[in-house]
This record gives C-alpha cells, structure tokens and sequence, in this order.
C-alpha cells in the first residue's frame, strides 16, 4: 500500500478519496433523512439513499475519468513550466494509473447503485401489485387518476418477476441502465493485462463503448424516477401525520393527496466539460494524423525488430516520447504507441517494434522486412502518427545524476537519451546538467543486444574523446543463456572486448543485485536527487520502487532516490 501511496502522490490520492467520501456521506444524509422524501423512503426503504449516494460519486468520477486521456491535454501541461514543476509533471506521467484507479471506482459505485436499484424495483413492483389496502399501496395507486402526479414509477400491475423486466426494459432509465451496465463490464473484462498484450484488439475496440456509456449516462436521468414530494404539497400535506390517515387522502383539508415530481438529471452537468475536452482532443489527433507522414528508411534488426526511420513536416520532440502509429493497409482504426529512438537533433524520428502481435507481424510484412530483397520506398506503406507526447523520460536532463533500467525492448526511450547526450556532448558538453549516467539493462537473450551495441559503442568513444569515460556507466545483464553459449562466453572471457556486445564493458549474466546497486550510488553521490527512470514489466517496477524508497534518506539535506516509470 505504502508503494501505491508513493505512486499515485499521497495528497492527490487523499484528496480524491475525501471527495468521494463526502459526496456518499452527504448524498446519503439527504435521501436518508429528507423531509421530501419520507414517503419515497415508505416505498424504498434503505435501498433509496444506497442507491442515490453511489449515484452522485458516480458523477464525479464519470467527470474525471477521460481527462488522463486527454493526451494533449497532459502534454501540454507537461511542457509548460509556468504551471507545472518537475513534482507536478511525475505527477501527470501517472495518468493511467489515475485513470485505472478511477474506473474501479466507477465499477464499485456502478454495482452498488445497481444492486440497490434491482431491490428498489421489486420493493416497487410488489407495492404496485400488492392486495392488502395499506400505505404503500395507497401511494403505488397515486397517478392512476389522470391529473395527479405519481410517486411509483412502477406503472404497470404485472407481478414480479415479469413487472421487474418490464420496468428494466420499458423505461428510460431502465434500459440505458443495462446498457450503461453492459458497457461498463465489457470495458474493464477486456483491459485486464492478459487481454491487452495477447488481444490488444479486443482492448482497442470495446474501450471504444465508452461513447455508449457516456451517451447512456446523460440521458439516464431523464426519466426523473426519482421522485420527492413536491415543497408546495410538504406546505399543506404533512406527511408525519398524514402517513396516519392514508385513506382520508382528499377528503380531510389538513390532508390533501400529496404531490411528486422528479428530480431533474445532473449529470450531464458534471461529465459536459471533460466530454467537451476530450471531443477538441479527438479533432486533434484526427488533424495531426491527417498530415503526411514519409518512411525515409526501414532496417530489420536481430530478434524480430525492425525500425522505421520517418519524416513529417513541423514534427518536434524531446527525449524519451512516444508517438501512436497507424497504418491503414493493416488497420483502419488501430493506433499503436512506440517510444520514439531518435534524438531531438537528428533530422529524422524513429521508433523500433518488436514483433509480438497480429498487428506487428502484419507491419512487418507490409513494410517488407521479411523480403531478402531491397524495397522500394514508393512501395513503403502510409503511416499516419499522432504525438508526440510527453512521458517521465523528458527530465533526464533535469538530475544531475540518473539511472536508467531498461528490460528487453524497453531499452527504447534510453535509446534516444543516449543519442541526444552522445550530441550534446560533441557540440556543447559543458552548458549540461546532467553529470552521471548509470545505464542497466536486461535482455533474455543475446540477440537482442545487437541493434543497440553499435549506439552504446558511439557514445563510449565519445566520452572516451572528450576524457570523460566516466560520465557514463553501463551494465548489461543477460538473463537467459545455455550451456554452449556459458562454454562459449568462458573461453572468450579475458578477450579485450565483449564477445557478444563488442563493447569494453563486459557482460554480465544473471540479474543485479539491486539492494547494493543502489547502496554503491547513494555512497557516491550523497547530498543529491537521483532520478530513477524504468522502462520494463511491472515486477520490476515494485522493485525499484522498494529500492528508491528504501535507499532515500529522510533528511531533506541526504540522497533522494526519485522514481520515474514510462506509461503509455
């Protein structure tokens, strides 16, 4: 828990849990304990303010959770340092961890809102039908004479279970609330992490229900179910002592038949502003992605990866973002995100992707990187791309000291970090924040280094050329070997050179020993703020959490451990 504090930032997690507390607390009070709705209450009984205080938080996380999707929106306030420190943009690079947080949320409320509402419904439909002349039936019988207004929404007499389907399937609310309810169970099935990385297509298009959530939640209070006596009837119709005399309704002055109306929808108030946002958001996108996009050079790497070396007209951007990428001849409607590898300065932005779905196998093969042969660019694809946007990785250059894991491709965004300081460093090393590199990363397998090692080997001869090697400290660590490859890596081991990386550094085999990794850091660099950047699997992710909080210091004046995970 104390990890997930950290993630989320205490105060902004606190925050939002008080405000859900609050509006279920007084939402609660106010249908629990209102004069208005006594008689509401005699038909409903505990099931209306369970139903109503859920309804209201509902509303408020229905409001926020499309802004941490709103990716401009996020970069934008990223990029803009009058509004956003280096503590608020850590913040904002956990906007899917908000946005996940809020829609269990929403799952919780929505399922207690829903099961108080089928009680509700039967509680209703029971009165409706019941034979024996008692209160509830005396309020059920309201509305049948034309010009009274009614307070059981329940209008027709069919006896449960077929009067509890017709109230769900006949009236507004009723049927927006199984479909709102549908899509909401369909969404959070498919975003579990086994369905995103196997069948990312399933995730990319029932996600897209939430149009059909939305559209339900605005108009599923239209219908006004929810009714309350009205306060010119509470100024005539005392309901505490005419409960009592039910059966002179009418025909007693102190006791006239009470009047109903229902309360008007509010949530629409409550999502129109982020759904407002998130339309300019989408028109965004759709304009930027209608900008022509050129694939200047494809180069197929070892161990299924391949790179697409592309130019767009006014396209700028920073170490360590990430761009979606469409291709129509694989997909119309499928927008995948990639770390960008390029740096900022070079005339050109690249991503590299790993084959390991439908849709990258497919790009892989329109693209010709499985043809032995040289293509031609005419016959190159059309990509369209949307980004790029802002993550963790932009505030390298804010530490003087960093720590950069990467895990298996993962390695991407240290990709361009590396090429903009190998840049930096040939045209303006002494104007550079950043002083201390400390480079990890971990691979299963020996081919995977290969497309990274000549960069690596770049960056060493340069720091070597400006007589600072030290700037710079790599590990690389190759978690899965055989025994020929162990007989293999032994007998070149006193070799000058790395035998499978080439580079002076050698390789190591097995996993760091974080515990001391850290330890060594914080001994060398006491009295400062190291930034931690991952990009890898989420195990990893709870390690060097545990280690940055473990190894920080509690004085202000000590060694901070800052920890920074890229999300997309």
């Amino acid at each position: 828990m104390e990890d997930f504090l950290i993630t989320m930032g205490v105060s902004g997690l606190i925050v939002w849990l008080a405000i859900n507390i609050f509006l279920f607390w007084w939402y609660y009070l106010v249908y629990d304990l209102g004069r208005e709705y006594i008689y509401t209450r005699e038909l409903l009984g505990p099931f209306l303010a369970l139903a109503r205080a859920p309804a209201a938080c509902l509303n408020f996380n229905c409001m926020l959770i499309l802004l941490p999707v709103c990716r401009n929106l996020l970069s934008f306030l990223r990029g803009s340092s009058a509004c956003c420190s280096v503590r608020v943009r850590r913040q904002l690079d956990r906007n899917l961890t908000f946005h996940k947080l809020v829609a269990w949320a929403i799952a919780l409320h929505t399922t207690i809102h829903t099961i108080a509402h089928l009680f509700n419904v039967e509680r209703l439909v029971d009165a409706r039908t019941e034979e024996q002349r008692t209160l509830k039936t005396a309020l059920s019988d309201l509305g049948d004479i034309p010009g009274d207004s009614y307070l059981n929404f329940a209008r027709s007499k069919d006896p449960s279970p077929k009067g509890c389907l017709y109230v769900a399937f006949t009236t507004l609310a009723g049927l927006t609330g199984v479909i709102i309810t549908l899509c909401l169970i369909l969404i959070i099935t498919s975003s579990t992490k086994t369905i995103r990385r196997s069948y990312f297509e399933v995730f990319w298009f029932t996600h897209h229900l939430f149009i059909f959530f939305f559209a339900g939640l605005v108009i599923h209070g239209v219908g006004k179910i929810v009714r309350k006596q009205t306060p010119d009837s509470l100024s005539v119709h005392d309901p505490d002592t005419c409960a009592k005399n039910y059966t002179l309704w009418g025909e007693i002055p102190s006791c006239p038949k009470p009047q109903f109306s229902g309360n008007p929808p509010m949530t629409w108030k409550w999502v129109v502003g982020p759904m407002i946002l998130y339309v300019f958001e989408r028109l965004v996108r759709f304009w930027r992605s209608q900008q022509k996009v050129v694939i200047t050079k494809v180069v197929t790497h070892p161990f299924q990866t391949y790179e697409l070396q592309m130019k767009k007209k006014g396209f700028k951007m920073e170490v360590g973002q990430y761009i979606f990428v469409q291709c129509p001849a694989v997909s119309m409607l499928e927008w995948h995100p990639f770390t960008l590898t390029s740096a900022p300065e070079e005339d050109y932005f690249s991503i590299h992707i790993r084959v390991v779905g439908d849709w990258t196998e497919r790009l892989f093969q329109v693209c010709g990187c499985d043809k032995q042969e040289f293509q031609d660019a005419w016959k190159l694809p059309k990509i369209a791309v949307d980004g790029p946007f802002g993550t963790a990785s932009e505030d390298v250059f804010s530490y003087e000291t960093v720590v950069l894991v990467g895990a298996g491709i993962g390695v991407t965004p240290f990709a361009s970090v590396l090429k903009s300081v190998w840049y930096k460093y040939c045209n303006d090393a002494l104007n550079l924040k950043l002083k201390k590199i400390y480079f990890y990363w971990l691979c299963r397998d020996t081919h995977a280094f290969e497309w990274f090692a000549d960069l690596l080997q770049s960056v060493e001869t340069q720091l070597q050329e400006k007589n600072n090697p030290d700037f710079l400290s790599y590990n690389i660590y190759l978690t899965g070997w055989d025994e020929f490859q162990a007989a293999h890596f032994m007998v070149h081991h006193d070799e000058e050179k790395d035998v499978i990386t080439g580079l002076k550094q050698k390789t190591l085999y097995g996993r760091p020993n974080w515990e001391n990794e850290f330890k060594t850091i914080a001994s060398q660099h006491p009295s400062s703020r190291v930034g931690v950047f991952l990009c890898g699997p989420e195990a990893l992710a709870d390690t060097l959490n545990k280690m940055c909080i473990s190894n920080s210091e509690a004085d202000p004046r000590g060694i901070h451990f800052i920890f920074n995970k890229e999300n997309f």
